[in-house]
């Protein structure tokens, strides 16, 4: 069952889990995590959000594709509890580009999706070179019967140099993914809370098949430019009080979002 349809528009809420064990700003209680995690889904219900994605944003400065067990069995923990109150659907990111983890979360956790950076072609990030994982990834996803899970990757991520492929377009980074089973595309803006090159999510939209996310960036005041060209949009930083990631979320910038898109239906 597809997720994220074309033609439809979804909103995925964005939780941005609290820094879990082993990270520089852990807090030191995984009952404050979960109960965090939790409080926000239950906001993202009551205000018509059916669709939401875990990641541990907080878990800075971030590893290279690599986290510990204790990484993975906390995010399996919030998963759970999360699942247990939210009808929707529900997917994870494991920063940075720690796909196998998430895959692993997404099975033990009954999950739908998960969010995969890294997916085709090599680019330098914050955590530093990150080559392509498509083969490994998947392979993966067959050897623990995880087939149902879907795989949303991002192309040209943000947060990344990607003078490596400068000679490679956005489009053709696109058809590469959809090449390689990706289950559908996300771009994004050049960091958190930018948004996507207008020009360029239209001309990707047109060129695949594949459903086409938005990343970052969205308001309520520019989601109209890409509701002819998008069929999902991830929303993290918006949603929160003055916009910003690390902030509690705001129901009146939930409500503000929908109202927008409702007007251009």
């Amino acid at each position: 069952m597809a997720i994220i349809e074309k033609g439809k528009k979804t909103v995925i809420g964005m939780i941005h889990t609290l820094a879990l064990p082993g990270t520089p700003k852990y807090r030191g209680s995984v009952d404050e995590i979960v109960d965090k995690a939790c409080k926000e889904t239950e906001t993202y219900s009551e205000y018509g959000v059916n669709t939401i994605i875990l990641e541990n944003m907080h878990d800075v400065p971030y590893m290279n594709r690599k986290v510990g067990p204790e990484i993975t069995a906390a995010m399996t923990t919030v998963a759970l509890n999360v699942k247990k109150m939210f009808s929707g659907n529900i997917g994870i990111q494991i920063l940075a580009g720690a796909n196998e983890a998430a895959l692993a979360v997404a099975l033990a956790a009954n999950l739908q999706f998960i969010r995969a950076e890294g997916f085709v072609y090599s680019h330098v990030a914050d955590e530093g070179l990150m080559n392509a994982c498509a083969g490994e990834l998947l392979r993966y996803r067959k050897q623990i019967g995880a087939d149902h899970i879907q795989v949303f990757t991002d192309i040209k991520k943000k947060h990344s140099s990607h003078s490596i492929t400068d000679d490679v377009s956005l489009v053709e980074t696109a058809k590469a993914a959809e090449f390689f089973l990706s289950d559908g595309l996300i771009v994004t803006g050049s960091s958190t809370g930018l948004p996507a090159d207008v020009n360029e999510a239209s001309q990707l939209y047109h060129s695949t098949d594949l459903p086409v996310l938005i990343g970052s960036g969205i308001t309520s005041s520019n989601i109209a430019e890409y509701l002819s060209f998008a069929d999902g949009f991830i929303v993290g930083s918006f949603f929160k009080e003055n916009h910003y990631w690390e902030n509690k979320l705001d129901p009146a910038n939930i409500e503000s979002l929908f109202n927008a898109m409702s007007k251009h239906n």
